[in-house]
């Protein structure tokens, strides 16, 4: 029965068989038998289908609820024990600073907790990361807290708050963050992102309409070109490169400063699997023992 609900997980989350069945590695015939093998052991219909859909009715949406937390249950069985026992797959998301940032010591320390245990890490931007979540497609996400409250299946935990700063080429040499804005070529934070929203937010509160050459999504590009001289930015400090701000300038905005958080997003069912927690307790212990502030910088 397992197997049953596990397709029917899928196909909740996915909205036809023929997508499910791609999840699952069924054709879309296997799993319709699969859903009516489900159905008639509950004596109830799951699903109303119209054309390619299945959409959960009234009697789906509560059997979804007690599906997850029974594959949950059976999850937490697979992985009784102490921390080297623990075996399987998490799939991991995350955002390119993450990867670069907390990801690494986090992993080598869960490595040595749990060296059964196998990553699959799956990069992305924080939406996409949130809606793979959502679907189940993904275990667990690091992204940046969004700007709107999650779904109320979510489970999402706040790990470190990262402070957005002025970054410039050497050349620049005035020390106001404002005037450097106005008056220096701008390579924008692509607005489409939860942090580049608040960078826009951040520029339209101060009355700045910068010379923008490029807007981008990923903040080790953003680095690079100012590194190379092109112009200044805004982004957080995350990621690799603040270990080492070469060829750059990283001003802090003092009282203007205003910051993105970095947070984990899991289904809320699966947030006590022995798996998820450790993973969690590496990352949380990383966190805590990074410095919020690069240590070489000029600070404004």
């Amino acid at each position: 029965m397992l197997r049953e609900l596990k397709t029917f997980v899928a196909v909740a989350r996915h909205g036809s068989f023929a997508a499910a069945g791609q999840v699952v590695g069924l054709t879309p015939s296997a799993v319709s038998a699969q859903i009516r093998n489900l159905e008639a052991e509950l004596g109830i219909r799951l699903f109303d289908r119209t054309g390619r859909t299945a959409i959960l009715n009234m009697n789906g949406k509560k059997a979804l609820v007690h599906a997850e937390e029974m594959l949950a249950i059976f999850a937490r069985m697979m992985e009784v024990g102490d921390g080297v026992s623990l075996r399987g797959e998490l799939t991991v998301g995350a955002i390119a600073t993450a990867q670069t940032g907390l990801l690494p010591d986090a992993l080598v320390m869960l490595q040595k907790r749990a060296p059964a245990l196998r990553i699959h890490l799956v990069p992305g931007v924080s939406l996409t990361l949130l809606n793979q979540v959502d679907a189940g497609e993904i275990d667990l996400a690091l992204m940046v807290k969004p700007p709107f409250a999650l779904q109320k299946d979510l489970y999402a935990e706040d790990l470190v708050r990262e402070e957005f700063a002025l970054i410039t080429p050497t050349y620049v040499a005035e020390s106001d963050p404002l005037e450097i804005l106005a008056n220096y070529p701008f390579i924008r934070y692509d607005r489409s992102s939860f942090a580049g929203r608040q960078v826009a937010g951040f520029l339209n509160q101060h009355g700045i309409a910068p010379d923008q050459i490029l807007e981008l999504d990923e903040i080790e590009a953003i680095v690079r070109m100012v590194q190379g001289g092109l112009g200044v930015s805004v982004v957080p400090l995350a990621g690799h490169w603040t270990e080492n701000p070469d060829r750059l300038r990283i001003l802090h905005l003092g009282p203007l400063v205003f910051h993105r958080t970095l947070q984990a997003v899991v289904r809320y069912a699966q947030r006590t699997t022995p798996a998820i927690g450790l993973f969690l307790a590496c990352v949380r212990e990383t966190a805590g023992a990074r410095p919020q502030r690069p240590a070489s910088v000029s600070v404004a």
